[in-house]
Parts: C-alpha cells; structure tokens; sequence
C-alpha cells in the first residue's frame, strides 16, 4: 500500500476551510443549537423565571406538570406541533404559587422555591 499526503496550497486552503465551517455550523444547528435557542432562564430569592418560544402552540394543546424540582413541559398527541422537554432546578418547585402564560407564542412560567422546612429541634441536656 502507498501512502502520499496531501499538501494544500495557499490557494485551495481558504476555501477547503469555509467548506469545513460551513458543514460544522450546519450540524451544530441541526443538532445542538435548536434545544437552547428560544430559552431562557432568571432567578431572584423567590422565583425562576423561564422564557421558551413555542410558536404555534395553542394553550389547549400544552400542558405542565411539576414534580418536586422536575418541570415537564409537553404538548397533546393531536396538536399541530409536537413539543416534549423536562427541566431539572437545583431546589423543589411550589406548585400552587406558581404560575404560567403562553402570549404571542411566548411561554413564561413563573416557578416559586419552596422553602425549605426545617425539621430540627432543640433538646434539653439534663
């Protein structure tokens, strides 16, 4: 078997290059840029603010559910345009003090922290 590299000229490379830019920008597009774009999420002491562009989705079609610090966002098998996601925060989420509004294919959900119960006691040393 005979090995020869290739050497690129001066002249090929720039070209080769954006063909290579080209195709790499395309697959990240295609496969990695799409789950964060349209997303966004803010924190104060009290609540999360997440923002997610669901274009064409109407209210009836989507639903949420919060399961301890697991938010699951996903629409009806009939809508026009399926959507499924979960998102894990780092504390547990107060179902009834939060809060969600889809407007002009905007979905903004309000999630509240729940605050931390603590359970300990002070005993007497006898």
């Amino acid at each position: 078997m005979f090995f020869a590299p290739v050497v690129r000229t001066r002249a090929m490379s720039p070209s080769f290059r954006s063909y290579d830019r080209s195709f790499e920008r395309f697959v990240n597009d295609a496969f990695f840029a799409n789950a964060s774009r349209g997303f966004d999420m803010q924190q104060d002491d009290k609540c999360w603010t997440v923002t997610l562009d669901l274009p064409g989705v109407a209210r009836e079609d989507l639903g949420i559910n919060i399961e301890g610090s697991i938010v699951r966002i996903e629409t009806r098998a009939e809508a026009k345009r399926a959507f499924k996601t979960a998102y894990e925060l780092p504390q547990d989420i107060d179902a009834d003090a939060s809060a969600a509004k889809l407007e002009n294919g905007v979905l903004t959900l309000t999630l509240a922290k729940k605050v931390p119960v603590s359970n300990a006691r002070q005993i007497e040393v006898k």
